[in-house]
């Protein structure tokens, strides 16, 4: 089974996007470069985030997002971002209606029930947990194998909490990985068990 991973940028101060869901310059380093990233040419990154951040990407077989940004991004409309196979959107609330049953999401109450999902779906592919209220919870129920953050040199001062409303402490390992690229940090950590 593969890995549980947790992941956004995130600003220092530890936001993932400001008070009204934009994410103003936390992803500015996804374009300042001159590495594609991806094959739509509008991803362009330094070497050192293209190292780092291309076979990490390639590893991904499901996304675990909640409803709310299912809804903010329209459900991709219907086609899982960045290649990923699938993804798996924790809510209350049943599909949107006229949504297509073929397309690749898959809709579940709770975390527990969508981690579960996800995994059975990636096999030995990762899982990965967008970061915030979700992620959080994920965390919480301590369900997430492993932090990555792309700590971009930004203070929002407000807005969505990277590991959303968790209030309790979570140990986590030194980072395993400390990668400087252009306008981001790019860090990850084990969960401590």
């Amino acid at each position: 089974m593969g890995n549980v991973v947790m992941y956004s940028s995130v600003s220092v101060d530890g936001f993932v996007a400001d008070e009204n869901d934009r994410p103003g310059p936390l992803f500015d380093w996804l374009t300042g470069g001159d590495v594609p990233l991806d094959e739509s040419g509008a991803l362009k990154v330094s070497q050192a985030s293209y190292d780092y951040t291309r076979p990490y990407w390639d590893g991904i077989g499901v996304t675990i997002v909640g409803r709310h940004v299912f809804d903010l991004t329209d459900g991709w409309d219907g086609k899982p971002p960045g290649g990923i196979d699938h993804v798996v959107v924790v809510t209350h609330r049943p599909r949107p209606e006229g949504w297509d049953p073929g397309a690749p999401f898959h809709f579940v109450d709770g975390v527990e029930a969508a981690v579960a999902r996800a995994q059975e779906l990636a096999g030995d592919r990762t899982v990965e947990v967008a970061a915030g209220d979700v992620g959080g919870q994920v965390l919480a129920a301590g369900l997430i194998d492993e932090v990555r953050m792309d700590v971009v040199p930004v203070v929002l001062g407000s807005g969505k909490r990277y590991f959303g409303a968790v209030n309790a402490q979570h140990l986590l390992e030194d980072p395993d990985e400390m990668i400087q690229g252009d306008r981001v940090l790019h860090l990850r950590y084990r969960v401590r068990r």
